[in-house]
């Protein structure tokens, strides 16, 4: 019995069985057990029965006790009902009035805060009592009572209390439960549900297994709602839903009527029921036979929580609890009573009552550590972090890092760092220290805050000598990413210089002591470091800190390195550094110089105009297909120069173009002939100058060369007349493709013909159009009214006296004259024009009106 005790005071945490221990599903549940006062009452007395109220519990006892207790456990108040057990507590919904019933046939009915009180003592025990949940109210003074009979009692006039037996005659009553005014109860042979309003019996559920004894494994009922009641007896649950009858089907029968709407069989016997939800919770009663034995013995009470379904249900969690004495009890001696407004369920045995709650967001925070599901309960933490009460984020997140760092997980565990520890800059050093510790400086270097906050300058300079020593590469990255103003950058310096006395020419190192001189604002030894590297990023670095000052004795180092970005730059910044400088820097480069002008020559022809003499021999030593463009686009070279460079070179092309630019175009035709024999050349550039000579000269060096002949053929006919070629053809000739050029000559002449004839028809028809407008125009009438004046002496041309005759000679360009101001001159001459217009532009306004009366 000792080893019992001590093995039932253990943690209720290890109250589930060894299976749930292993499984990774997360208890719904969880327990403790209800203390202090509690505990002081069952080390002498034993729990009989107990109800729960929102506010307060009441334990009644096996010595006629009742007791109220507060949800800690704590007694608040102590009444002595019975010297015998209690069998049943009632309260009513306000938790003003309790009922107490005891095994000695003692019935008492009271309120907690006022003096009215009912006592009746009846000849046999009194099992339950349920007094009406608005008992509060006057019209409610209602309770039932039962033992053998099913008794109502009713507070009448003048406070008198009458009874009236709703039922008798089937064993005793063991189980009644009060809803609204649905009043269930259970006896011997099944569950009754009487309306209290129409004062009707509804219905009569029987009991299925009839073999167990209804005293040893009693009938648990519990109401979910004002319609639906839950049956629990013995292994079989039922749900019924109370439903009102339709007025068509009513007849003699009650108004209402009950629907079992799910019936399902338990593994395990009943002992008490409570609705969570969709969901049911149902305290167990557990036998089971020992394999050494082989005699049955009572295990641990079970609370599970299972889904109903129509015909059967599905098991969400279920727990085997460790109750005080629980070898000892049986089915009658556990209850089960809840809280409605909390949800929570109170398992109630002889020596023990122990509280299951719903688990809350800590609850379910404190599974997850306890599985290493570090993440998942950080997640949980920042989703509820206002429904937390005892967790905090930073202490699951610290826990989370540190288990990564366990684990080995070291870039994990620092990438982490930067949510949970946020802005805190004291937990970023400590954190580093840490992983100082570990030899694991680098895999938290990138996430290091590097703005808001920023660490102490040392954190910063120990992670940097840790690359430093190792990883040159990193220690160059670091450099590049990191602000300079995180560390002290003179240290850092110092210590880069001290490992290129080791490796003067490691390029990494070399680079990287450019950046830091540049965050030093010492350009001078970062650009003298650049160009020595041949580094990209040295023009930026020119132009982001204005070093043109610095450069202009380096010029012909960076365009060595970058000939197209050096000319660019130079020439984007020719305020800061002239052409003239760069000119002579470059000097003995000249392949250089030539790049720079060329490029100048190409923004701007005029700019450097003064060294086009120059880029002619640049031109023809380093850049011959430019040379010409050059010359054509230039303005200000020298053309003597020019020709005597490229006559020199024996440049053909550009000779030519010389020669023809100076006027000389019969030498230029001649070496085209001669030098270049190209005949196609020749009757472009005669097409070019369209001189009559160059065509003549071309003729003559033509005529003895048949090939040339041929050329001529083919591509004179629209310039100079076919015939002054054919005419100097030699008997004889052999001219290849002669026939093929006389059929082009004569397609060429025909189409000449054919488009003469063409602009002829145009132009006829232009002229009819032309004349046949003049003369519509002309037909016109001329608009004359007291607003026209006479043009010669500026008077209205209309009289004021309209009977009086008149003579008005109006002109269609709209001038008006009285005829009689008309010049005499004018009159006399055959035709007449108007004076203004000019009779000597004779056209469309010319013509003349006349208007008498």
């Amino acid at each position: 019995m000792a080893e019992a005790e001590e093995q039932e005071t253990g943690s209720l945490e290890e109250s589930t069985d060894e299976s749930e221990e292993e499984s990774e599903e997360e208890p719904k549940l969880k327990y403790e057990r209800l203390s202090n006062g509690v505990t002081e009452i069952l080390q002498k007395d034993a729990a009989s029965c107990m109800t729960v109220h929102d506010k307060f519990l009441a334990l009644g006892t096996h010595y006629g006790k009742v007791y109220l207790l507060d949800v800690q456990g704590n007694i608040t108040q102590k009444f002595d009902v019975s010297p015998v057990k209690i069998n049943q507590i009632s309260l009513d919904e306000s938790g003003e009035h309790m009922g107490v019933c005891s095994e000695d046939g003692k019935v008492q009915v009271f309120g907690l805060y006022s003096g009215e009180e009912f006592h009746e003592t009846f000849d046999c025990p009194i099992k339950i009592i349920a007094v009406h949940p608005q008992f509060v109210r006057s019209s409610c003074k209602q309770f039932v009572t039962g033992g053998k009979k099913l008794l109502l009692f009713e507070r009448t006039w003048m406070n008198r209390w009458k009874s009236s037996v709703l039922h008798e005659g089937e064993g005793n009553i063991r189980s009644v439960k009060w809803k609204g005014h649905l009043i269930a109860w259970a006896n011997n042979m099944g569950v009754k549900i009487f309306d209290i309003t129409s004062k009707q019996r509804i219905t009569n559920v029987p009991r299925d297994d009839i073999s167990l004894r209804p005293d040893m494994y009693p009938c648990s009922l519990c109401w979910k709602d004002t319609v639906t009641l839950i049956i629990g007896w013995g292994a079989s649950i039922k749900i019924c839903s109370v439903k009102e009858r339709h007025a068509s089907e009513m007849r003699d029968l009650p108004s209402r009527y009950v629907e079992i709407v799910s019936q399902f069989e338990t593994e395990f016997y009943i002992s008490g029921l409570a609705p969570l939800c969709d969901q049911l919770v149902v305290l167990s009663y557990v036998k089971e036979v020992s394999e050494k034995t082989e005699r049955e013995y009572c295990a641990r009470p079970r609370l599970d929580i299972i889904q109903p379904l129509p015909e059967t249900c599905e098991e969400i969690s279920s727990d085997a609890l460790t109750v005080r004495g629980f070898q000892e009890n049986e089915c009658r001696d556990y209850h089960l009573e809840y809280s409605e407004g909390e949800s929570l369920f109170y398992i109630v045995s002889p020596r023990d009552v122990v509280v299951a709650k719903e688990r809350d967001q800590d609850d379910h925070i404190d599974w997850l550590l306890e599985k290493k599901k570090y993440e998942e309960a950080l997640m949980a933490a920042e989703i509820s972090q206002r429904n937390i009460k005892r967790h905090k984020i930073l202490d699951i997140g610290l826990a989370y890092v540190n288990h990564l760092v366990e684990r080995g997980e070291y870039d994990m565990a620092a990438r982490k760092c930067q949510k949970i520890l946020g802005k805190n800059a004291a937990l970023w050093e400590y954190e580093v220290y840490k992983f100082k510790e570990i030899g694991q400086l680098k895999a938290i270097s990138p996430y290091l805050p590097r703005g808001d906050p920023v660490l102490k300058p040392l954190i910063y300079e120990m992670i940097l000598h840790e690359f430093l020593e190792s990883d040159y590469e990193g220690f160059a990255t670091l450099i590049r990413e990191w602000p300079g103003d995180l560390y002290n950058n003179s240290v850092i310096v110092q210590a880069v210089r001290d490992h290129l006395k080791k490796d003067s020419q490691n390029k990494t190192l070399l680079k990287t002591l450019a950046e830091l001189y540049t965050y030093d604002k010492n350009y001078g030894n970062a650009l003298e470091i650049y160009l020595t590297l041949r580094h990209k990023d040295v023009f930026q670095l020119i132009h982001k800190h204005n070093l043109f000052s610095s450069i202009k004795d380096k010029i012909v180092l960076l365009m060595d390195f970058d000939s197209e970005k050096a000319v660019d730059m130079l020439l984007d910044n020719e305020d800061k550094i002239s052409i003239k400088k760069v000119v002579e820097e470059l000097e003995d480069r000249p392949e250089l110089q030539h790049v720079y002008l060329h490029k100048l020559f190409k923004r701007d022809h005029h700019k450097g105009q003064r060294y086009h003499e120059k880029q002619i021999s640049l031109y023809a030593e380093y850049d011959r297909p430019n040379l010409l463009p050059f010359l054509r686009d230039s303005t200000h070279c020298p053309l003597e120069k020019a020709l005597e460079i490229c006559q020199q070179r024996n440049f053909v092309e550009e000779t030519v173009y010389l020669l023809s630019r100076m006027g000389n175009s019969r030498s230029a035709l001649k070496m085209i002939m001669e030098e270049l024999h190209d005949v196609d050349k020749a009757i472009e550039f005669a097409k070019e100058q369209d001189d009559g000579e160059l065509w003549e000269d071309l003729i003559l060096y033509s005529i003895d060369k048949p090939p040339f002949i041929t050329g001529l053929l083919n591509n004179i006919g629209t310039h100079v007349d076919p015939i002054l070629l054919i005419h100097r053809i030699k008997e004889g000739m052999e001219i290849p493709n002669l026939r093929d050029s006389l059929v082009k000559i004569l397609q060429d002449y025909n189409l000449q013909i054919l488009l003469r004839e063409g602009c002829k028809k145009i132009l006829v028809a232009d002229s009819l159009s032309l004349l046949k407008k003049m003369h519509r125009t002309q037909m016109k009438g001329v608009l004359v009214d007291e607003e026209n004046i006479c043009e010669s002496c500026l008077s209205p041309i209309l009289p004021t006296d309209a009977a009086k005759p008149f003579s008005v000679v109006v002109f269609h360009c709209r001038h008006m004259f009285h005829k009689e101001c008309l010049p005499m001159s004018s009159m006399n001459a055959p035709a007449q024009y108007c004076n203004i217009c000019s009779a000597k532009n004779r056209g469309p306004g010319s013509a003349i009106l006349e208007m008498k009366k």
